[in-house]
């Protein structure tokens, strides 16, 4: 019964003025995604003629936000994200009314940590960047302190005798929580105090990896990964954090530095041997679909062989693509348009 007047309600809302019949689609989000997201728009627009779908960069998180919102010709149809979405995004999509959400996996990217090619190359370990950046680090007794480190060879004597200045995205960005996860949080569990922390209380070891130092060591740069290349360029001692295909596109201008000895190419990434890597998803709010004209065929365009294919031109822009056991499923996700529920959401 719920359901029904759930249903109902929707309709109601979607027949209102409220609801204008927009003729283009919207789409916000990640950084990473927009490249790979816009090239499959401009495909759309030359295919189907009707409008290009306007693509926004604006972090995963500050999509999320746009997204789950509410319904509405004011409101994204898309979001583009670098991880899936949050367990709270999901609620907060749910309590504004966007109750049906379809989930698309569609390639991986690798996090990458790299280096104006003017600079002198060094690689890092995923503990060396914990210690580099965390606020709070164990000294010696394995006491929390704040993190003293100001060179790079504080840290570690063989590592540059360089400022640690690391550029990155805000808070607001998908590409900031992998890199928590995956270098910063990783990195703080090869060391055996924060490990005996972890299994003692897991909350205060969370807080631990998760926030970052604020003296400088760690700068903002926004969602905008070419502001962070001509700052590595005016500066060759920085290093900056952004997805393996932005890394790939500016490879005339930036070293990559290879994390725990491996470095990020499509085969590390490919084969799961470059351990900082995490899927890509687009989302669809499937209310959207029979008001705004082109969701449905804007998605079997996104999913096809031409543009997921191992050959698609998504492979040529960069993207990981997937193997065929996963790129089969999102076909499958593309043609069922099956709506995805709280469960497994962290």
């Amino acid at each position: 019964m719920n359901r029904i007047l759930m249903t109902a309600s929707v309709l109601a809302m979607i027949a209102s003025p409220a609801f204008a019949a927009r003729d283009q689609i919207r789409i916000v989000g990640s950084s990473t995604v927009y490249p790979f997201t816009t090239a499959v728009a401009e495909a759309f627009g030359k295919a189907t003629k009707m409008k290009t779908p306007v693509v926004e960069s604006t972090g995963t998180g500050g999509g999320m936000k746009l997204f789950c919102a509410g319904l509405g010709d004011d409101k994204p149809d898309f979001e583009n994200a670098s991880r899936r979405i949050k367990k709270s995004e999901f609620d907060d999509c749910v309590k504004n009314g966007v109750t049906d959400i379809v989930e698309i996996k569609v390639g991986f990217d690798g996090l990458s940590i790299a280096q104006s090619n003017k600079g002198k190359p060094f690689a890092l370990t995923k503990q060396q960047v914990f210690l580099a950046l965390a606020k709070m680090v164990p000294d010696k007794d394995g006491k929390l302190i704040a993190n003293p480190n100001k060179m790079w060879s504080d840290v570690d004597a063989s590592l540059p005798a360089s400022k640690i200045e690391v550029l990155g995205p805000p808070p607001t960005s998908g590409t900031r929580d992998s890199f928590a996860e995956l270098a910063m949080g990783a990195g703080a569990e090869t060391i055996p105090a924060l490990k005996a922390m972890k299994e003692k209380d897991a909350k205060a070891f969370d807080a631990v990896w998760k926030t970052m130092r604020e003296d400088g060591a760690y700068v903002e740069a926004g969602e905008n990964d070419n502001l962070i290349v001509q700052k590595l360029e005016a500066n060759p001692d920085a290093v900056g954090v952004f997805g393996y295909s932005f890394l790939e596109q500016n490879s005339k201008a930036l070293n990559d530095i290879k994390i725990d000895g491996v470095g990020a190419t499509y085969e590390t990434i490919a084969d799961g041997s470059y351990k900082m890597s995490r899927p890509l998803f687009i989302y669809a709010k499937k209310q959207h679909m029979e008001v705004i004209p082109g969701m449905k065929e804007f998605i079997a365009e996104y999913t096809s062989d031409k543009a997921l294919g191992e050959d698609g031109y998504l492979a040529a822009k960069g993207l990981i693509t997937l193997p065929k056991d996963q790129a089969a499923k999102s076909v499958e996700a593309a043609k069922s348009l099956a709506i995805i529920s709280a469960d497994g959401l962290k």
